[in-house]
Parts: structure tokens; sequence; C-alpha cells
């Protein structure tokens, strides 16, 4: 064949190849090489932030140690090891674990979003009926959904791309990866995790074929299966076999010339007679025929859309860890990673299913979104209490957030990082006056006697930034200070409660909603509270013994995740019957600032269970007569938390 000519007169044959003609095969994506062509890394120590600790849940223990019982630690937990639920974008939480984790993890299971059309909508439950609403997108899920979907394959492949060599790194040579998905990803994903983790250390793709799936007339072949891509960090990976229950065991009288019963065992019934029959177990292959969970399961199903059934999960987990192996998932979703790692079995004879427990793993989960974090919480709670009143040993969780996030929120590349500009629009859809001779840099307008501060496009309202705000509103002599945000840090009600006393400055946090994203917005959408909480303390008094209890007074929900359409008529609900909003409270009755939340007493909500208390019953026991603070945290049915501090007179 002819060469063929360049612009610069070279040219190109065997004795000078052309240097398209020497690429190896390589899957390329928009952001994979910068603008001179070198391969971009992911830079996990330039991620890295501050987590910070805001819950310790050890339920059991925190139950009876408050009411004066005994409890031996030696024989209740397993080990020192405390598992951790985190809730945060999972790139940058991953490389804040890199210090503590790297190489240390046996087994990631991760299930990520792998529909294009899909978002971060629910349905969830209403009050002690269970009343089905409808949940939107948080401002948080909006800047996800985006960044996975905003160029559409590239962008989803960079995304998971960096999270994968994140958690490479965190893996244990010995340990293995197993990624769940569909027909819309799967082929991506395998071709990455490939890129990632390499060839040589593809290990499995293993179907799950969920038989009673309802398929309804699509026009094509029905899909009834997902696929899990088993990659291993090296060739030294850890692999059990595991046998699984046949469906139907079948005992069945053959002739010894029927080539059917060669797959057969053979036996002697009581008379005497050569018998064939079916094994009642078998080692498993890589098709695995497991139901979906269905509405019906209410001992498991919490209607959360993705959630994968514990005895699916528990398999990956029996096959590559060993009791007290250290078990992630990324994106946790419900949660049913960490529950099958804190050791519950769905066990499957003839199309029925019992539950058991076997040894438990050591666990970190991740989400980015509240409501997967409380559905996992409310889970795991459950699983120590069924744990410890069965007299079984379990490992107490913590629950964390990063310090700040990095996130490039709204239209930031329009803005060009202009957060005067920003600012001046939420100000002005919020219908307060700009200042334009600020007392503070950090108070940007003005809406009756009150200063208002709007964060910045590309952060989260911490601790922090209240107490600055809160300050300058105070130093200024005003009263009251709004505060917007597109997002919250957890548990930050508690400062700003503690900062309203010390300051004499009423701060109202107020979500920026996220109508004022739409284009052509010309009308103001509602901007409204942060949900408000009242408590009181009830006291009891016993044989001379006096203990406490809190009970809750008010509550009026934040409704910032509602349609627009039901926002009236669920705002007269929230007004009328604020506690149907709450799916869950719990009390630390000697809570110190500063200090993580200790779960002393909680209620909740179940499927099984609508009733809530509005009392608790914990009959709390000071060591000595003094003045206590116990704080009050309620999460509502949408994931988001409140907490208010409450002074308790003991003597």
């Amino acid at each position: 064949m002819a060469s063929t000519p360049n612009n610069d007169d070279t040219s190109y044959g065997p004795s000078n190849p052309h240097p398209l003609s020497q690429l190896q095969t390589e899957l390329v994506w928009e952001g994979k090489y910068d603008a001179y062509g070198n391969r971009r890394t992911v830079d996990g120590a330039g991620l890295a932030m501050p987590m910070q600790r805001i819950e310790t849940i050890d339920e059991p223990r925190a139950r009876t140690e408050a009411q004066g019982d005994l409890f031996d630690t030696g024989k209740s937990h397993l080990d020192d090891f405390r598992n951790r639920l985190i809730w945060g974008d999972n790139k940058l939480v991953l490389a804040s674990l890199l210090s503590e984790f790297k190489g240390s993890l046996d087994l990631i299971y991760i299930d990520p979003p792998f529909d294009v059309g899909s978002d971060f909508s629910a349905t969830i439950a209403l009050g002690d009926e269970e009343q089905p609403i409808e949940k939107e997108q948080s401002a948080m899920e909006v800047v996800a959904y985006r960044d996975t979907w905003g160029r559409g394959t590239d962008s989803y492949i960079h995304m998971m791309y960096e999270r994968l060599v994140l958690l490479r790194d965190l893996l244990a040579d010995s340990g293995s990866i197993c990624v769940h998905c569909d027909w819309h990803a799967s082929h991506l994903l395998k071709m990455v995790l490939t890129d990632v983790f390499g060839r040589s250390n593809f290990r499995n793709e293993i179907v799950w074929w969920y038989y009673n799936k309802m398929q309804g007339n699509t026009g094509q072949f029905a899909s009834n299966h997902d696929v899990v891509l088993w990659f291993s960090k090296s060739s030294n990976f850890k692999h059990k076999p595991i046998r699984e229950a046949r469906d139907k065991p079948k005992r069945q009288q053959k002739r010894a010339w029927d080539p059917v019963t060669k797959s057969l065992k053979q036996a002697r019934d009581e008379k005497g007679d050569l018998v064939y029959y079916m094994e009642t177990e078998r080692t498993l292959d890589d098709v695995w025929r497991l139901p979906y969970l269905m509405p019906a399961d209410r001992a498991e199903n919490e209607k959360f859309e993705t959630q994968k059934p514990v005895e699916l999960v528990g398999r990956f987990i029996d096959a590559f860890t060993d009791p007290g192996d250290l078990v992630m998932d990324a994106f946790c979703g419900s949660g049913s990673t960490l529950v099958a790692a804190e050791g519950l079995r769905a066990k499957r004879v003839a199309d029925k299913k019992s539950y058991s427990f076997t040894d438990a793993r050591r666990w970190i989960g991740i989400d980015l979104s509240r409501f997967p974090i409380h559905l996992t919480r409310k889970r795991l709670l459950e699983m120590q209490r069924q744990l410890h009143g069965d007299g079984k040993a379990y490992r107490a969780f913590d629950v964390f957030n990063l310090g700040r996030y990095e996130r490039q929120w709204w239209q930031k590349e329009l803005l060009k990082g202009a957060d005067d500009e920003h600012r001046r629009i939420v100000l002005e859809f919020f219908k307060a006056e700009i200042l334009a001779n600020s007392p503070s840099p950090h108070l940007h307008g003005r809406k009756g006697a009150a200063f208002c501060h709007v964060d910045s496009i590309d952060s989260i309202f911490t601790r922090d930034e209240a107490k600055t705000v809160g300050e300058a509103a105070s130093d200024a002599g005003a009263k009251e200070v709004y505060c917007l945000a597109w997002e919250f840090e957890m548990d930050l009600r508690i400062e700003c409660d503690r900062l309203e006393k010390e300051l004499e400055t009423a701060i109202k946090l107020i979500q920026i909603p996220r109508e004022i994203m739409e284009k052509n917005r010309k009308e103001p959408p509602p901007f409204l509270e942060v949900a408000t909480l009242g408590a009181e303390p009830v006291f009891h008094e016993e044989n001379g013994k006096k203990s406490v209890d809190i009970r809750l007074t008010s509550f009026i929900p934040s409704l910032s995740e509602i349609p627009t359409s039901e926002l009236d008529t669920l705002k007269d609900r929230a007004m009328k019957s604020g506690f149907d909003f709450i799916d869950f409270w719990a009390v630390d009755f000697d809570f110190t600032n500063g200090s993580p939340f200790h779960h002393d007493w909680q209620d909740y909500r179940l499927r099984k269970d609508r009733s809530l208390k509005t009392t608790s019953e914990q009959r709390y026991v000071y060591g000595s007569p003094g003045t206590y603070t116990a704080c009050i945290k309620v999460v509502d049915i949408f994931g988001c938390d409140t907490s208010i501090t409450v002074d308790i007179p003991y003597g």
C-alpha cells in the first residue's frame, strides 16, 4: 500500500509507521487526558479532608448503663473497632480514608448508579398510616446527578474511574471488588475496571437472575437479571467456594441405564431398592437464582428503590472474607451490605426464607444522601438490638461527615466563581436588600431588622461559619440573622442553639430553594427554614430515686424536598401534626458541646410498626445533683436532622 504524505512532507509506511497504527486497545473518555496529552491522576492526598464524628451508637450499652444495669463490655463487644457510617461525596471520603485504611479493605461491594434516566427522588412514608409522599432531590443530589450524567457517558465513566482508583488503593493485596450493574452500564464498567485493575485480575461476571420480578409488555425481551463484576487486587486473592440449597429436592425412581441418573446420587431405600435422587445442595456457579425483593417481604424490604437482598450480598461476603475482615460499600444506599457484614444471613429452602446470624465482619459505609444514611442507621440499630437480645456480641458504630465539602454547586462555570453574582440573585429572590456598605464581609443583605448571609456556591454551611456569621451579626447589634445555604452540616442546629444563647442573636437557617436554578424564573419560590423542634424534661421519683425523661412538645419540619404541587397541603399537615413527619428521634442525656451525640435512648418508625413514642422511656439517672444538658435529635422522613439542647436541673 502506498504511503500517505503528511502536511510536513513526512511519509508513513513500514519503515516509519503512523502513530495511529501502533495504538493498543484502550478506553478513552473526555477527562482521561489533559490538554497536553498527559494522563490525569487522582490526587488522593489533595482531596483528603478532616472527618467529623457526629454520633456514637452503642444502643444496648447506652440504655443499660443509663439505667444503672451492669454491662459486660468484654462479652458484648467483638473488639474495639467501631464501624463507620459516613455522609458525603464518596470521592472525597475515600481520599480522606487513605491515610488510615490504605491497603486494608478485604472486600468492596458497590452498587453505583447505572441508569441515565434515574435520579435521587423517592417515595417515602408519612405518619402512622404510612401515607406515601414524594421526596425530591436535595441540592447535593442535584449536583451529583449532573456530575454523573451532565456530559453523558464521558462524565459517568470519569466519575466511576476516579472512585475506582481510590478504591483500588484502599483494597488489600488479597482483596476483591464486586461492582453491581445491569445492561445500562455493565459493558462500560467492565472496561473501566479492566483499565484500573488490569485484565489479568478479572475473575468472574456473576449473573443474578431474579426470576420473580414482574415485567410488563416492553416490546422487547424483558430484562430479568443484573450482573456483578468481580475483580481482585492481585493474583493472591481470597476465595471460598460456597454451597446453595437446591430449590426443590426430588426423590426419583430411575433405571440404572437412564442417562439422567448420571447427574444423580444413588442410595438404597428402606426396602433395599436402589434409588437415584438429586443432591439437596450444590456448589455455587456464576448464575445465582435469587428472587427480587417484593413489597410483601416486610421483614426486609425498606421500600428503597435500589435495595438489594441481604441474601445476595451475604454470598459475596461469605465467599471473599473471613470473620473480622473489613468490608466497604461506598454507595451504601439502604445499607444491605452493612447489614450482611454485621452477620445477618437469609437461608432459603424450597422458596421459603429464614434469617439467622453468622460471624460478623467490620464495615465502612458511605453515601451522598442523608436519606440512605438515616435508613441505614435505623437498620443497624435494629441489628444491635437483635444481637444484644440474642446474647450475641456486636460492634458499635459511629456516624461521620466531612468538615467541609468542595462541591461545584450551581452553574459555577457560568458564573465563573462569582459569589457576588450568586449572592445578588439569591437575595433578590429572598426579597432582601443588598448591602452596599456592610459592617462585615460575612453580612451580605438585610431583611427588615435582620441581616442576611448567603453561603458560597461551592460550600456547605458549617459550624465554623455559623459562629463567624453569628458573631458578626451580634457585633452589628442585630437580634436576628438569616443564613441562606444550599446545604447544612449535620447537627448544625446544636451549635446554633448554643450560639443563640451566648450571643443573644437568633440564627435562622434557610434552605436556598432549587427552583432559583430554573431559567427565566421571575417569581420567588418559597424559602423554608430548617426544621424547628421543642422538648422538655419529665421527672420521675420512685423509692427516693429521681430519674429523667424527655418529652417532645413541638416539631415543624422543613419541606424543602417536597414537590411544589404538594407544598400547600403538606404545610397545613406540618403545622397541625408535625410529629407525623418524625421518623426517628434520640436523646443524649448528658451532652457536652463539641463532643459527638451519644445515643442513650431512641425510638423510630418501622415498616411493620409505624407508631412513634413522643416521650422517652429511659428513666435516666444522673450520678450527682447539678444542672445537666440533654440533647434531642430528630430525623424527619426526608432524612434531615435537627437537634436542640435542654437544661436538666437535677437534684
